[in-house]
């Protein structure tokens, strides 16, 4: 089960990046609130899966599944340029989540 609570965790700071950017530095309080919301839920996620998963491998994973999320968010909703290298390197990232989590004993 810790698994799923990372993954969720994970994807809720896929949200809060996002909010970030549409909050436009917490300007608009109609994103910066669920913004916040999405901070406090995704480490409080975090924190739960933290209670079995080794802190290194938990944290490894959250921020690369955050930063898989966001990147490729970044290329489809705010037109950030899109190649081969990139998606190379967000394909690296995503083998070494998937490596992790199979090199885990719990």
């Amino acid at each position: 089960m810790a698994w799923v609570y990372l993954l969720v965790a994970g994807l809720l700071e896929i949200a809060w990046a996002i909010g970030l950017k549409y909050s436009q530095g917490f300007t608009k309080l109609a994103f910066s609130i669920p913004t916040v919301v999405c901070m406090i839920l995704s480490f409080f996620f975090l924190s739960i899966a933290l209670r079995t998963l080794p802190v290194g491998t938990a944290y490894a994973v959250w921020t690369g599944i955050g930063a898989m999320g966001t990147a490729l968010l970044g290329v489809f909703l705010f037109g950030e340029p899109a190649s081969v290298k990139r998606f190379i390197c967000i394909g690296l990232i995503l083998a070494g989540v998937l490596g992790l989590r199979l090199v885990s004993s719990r």
